[in-house]
């Protein structure tokens, strides 16, 4: 969890539109502060429509002005209510053409109107009210058109008489309020698509980068669960033979002072190894560049069952098919399995007479066996508590699992027996 975000906490988003994509000065500000843009839009049409109000001929019109400021203070809604403020517009043209003798510049206000539906809604939304306000602006021109001033020069007259220049002008005026709804159309669809598209890249380059995080801790933990799995194998076997030297050389101090000091001399060389393998799993943790050992294959299996031997465990060993696959994760498996395996033995048999490790590899699948026979069998039944929940068994299950495999432990025939079955392919190898 990153420093500082609180348990449930949504983490901002790492990318926005603004450092996706590459705006200029203008464009940005106006994304940032869309109240601006809202006023720049706003007197686009205000500012004009007031000026034809106060500077027309014959002094300022009352009405052209009332309704230049109606027409601004709601394209201001504009973006908000994108919807009503069209049917707004829509009625505030037809009541120009009506009562002013033109549309004034709502045919400009109906584009502006008509952008923003195309640019926050759906098409089919978008082409309605387009239709609505066109036929409702149109209408309103072919109806009262004819209030519409005529020009009296003779060479600005088109037609033959004052009927087919007020129809011409109509049709003008008809025209280029489709022509302005169709291209804010046009516009603000494109704007809406590009919109939704670089929504989308936003949206899966932040689930991307989550998923990345989340990679990263599931790594961190796997990691995690890998060093605490092999520090409780190295420990837990270590101690297990420390400990059985020590009380081997204890035994033997009075009546074999040679032998207690070859278990000594093996109880700090077994010390020495723990220590080494402790340091290389823990440097890692310190330090990333730190000098690793190999990890134990299969060729150090016998090496670890001299230890066990030099702890008092009459281990007999068995390996048919070797050598095992070349894949280094297995060897490792079948090594800490084995360990896992003896070291429970020492721990909760050390009485044991005889410790089997039957080995056997025969392509696909890896038979890893060890039982002890208990010891002196007239104690009745295994001498071994239930290491059902123990974490050397549910660290073996793991490992086995990672290639498909189980392992089964319990008592059999008066000892213990634990039993690893693996499988190996070669096209994964």
């Amino acid at each position: 969890m990153p420093p500082g975000l609180t348990p449930g906490a949504t983490p901002d988003p790492l990318f926005t539109e603004l450092n996706t994509r590459r705006l200029g000065p203008v464009r940005r500000y106006f994304l940032t502060h869309p109240v601006a843009m809202d006023v720049f839009v706003a007197a686009w049409f205000g500012v004009p429509a007031l000026a034809t109000g106060v500077f027309r001929a014959g002094g300022p019109h009352p009405g052209l002005l009332v309704f230049a400021v109606a027409g601004t203070a709601v394209l201001m809604w504009r973006r908000r209510s994108p919807v009503r403020t069209a049917a707004v517009v829509g009625a505030l043209g037809v009541l120009s053409v009506g009562l002013m003798d033109g549309l004034n510049g709502f045919d400009l206000a109906a584009a502006f109107t008509i952008y923003a539906v195309a640019a926050s809604m759906r098409p089919r939304t978008a082409w309605w009210t387009l239709g609505a306000l066109v036929l409702a602006l149109g209408g309103a021109v072919a109806l009262w058109g004819d209030t519409v001033p005529v020009p009296t020069r003779p060479d600005l007259v088109i037609g033959t008489g004052d009927d087919e220049t007020t129809a011409d002008m109509r049709i003008g005026s008809i025209t280029t309020t489709a022509l302005l709804s169709l291209a804010a159309l046009a516009i603000g669809t494109s704007v809406r698509n590009r919109r939704i598209h670089v929504a989308a890249l936003v949206e899966r380059a932040n689930q991307l980068a989550v998923e990345r995080d989340q990679q990263a801790q599931l790594a961190a933990a796997a990691e995690r669960t890998r060093i605490a799995r092999e520090m409780h194998d190295v420990v837990a076997h270590s101690l297990s033979v420390m400990i059985a030297l020590a009380d081997g050389a204890a035994a033997a101090l009075d009546r074999s002072p040679e032998r207690a000091r070859q278990a000594v001399g093996e109880l700090s060389e077994t010390g020495r190894s723990a220590l080494a393998d402790m340091r290389r799993v823990l440097g890692v943790l310190r330090d990333p560049e730190a000098p690793l050992g190999p990890q134990p294959g299969a060729l150090d299996l016998a090496e670890l069952v001299a230890t066990f031997r030099s702890a008092g465990l009459a281990v007999r060993t068995t390996f048919t098919g070797f050598p095992l696959p070349p894949d280094a994760g297995l060897q490792l498996t079948v090594y800490r399995i084995v360990q896992e395996s003896l070291t429970n033995v020492l721990r909760h048999a050390p009485g044991a007479g005889r410790v089997d490790v039957v080995v056997t590899y025969a392509h696909p699948r890896v038979d890893v066996v060890v039982t002890d026979d208990g010891g002196a069998r007239a104690g009745g039944g295994s001498r071994h508590r239930d290491v059902s929940g123990g974490k050397g068994l549910v660290g073996m299950r793991e490992r086995a699992a990672v290639y498909g495999g189980v392992v089964e432990a319990g008592p059999f025939d008066g000892g213990w027996r634990t039993h690893a079955v693996l499988t190996w392919d070669e096209e994964d190898g």
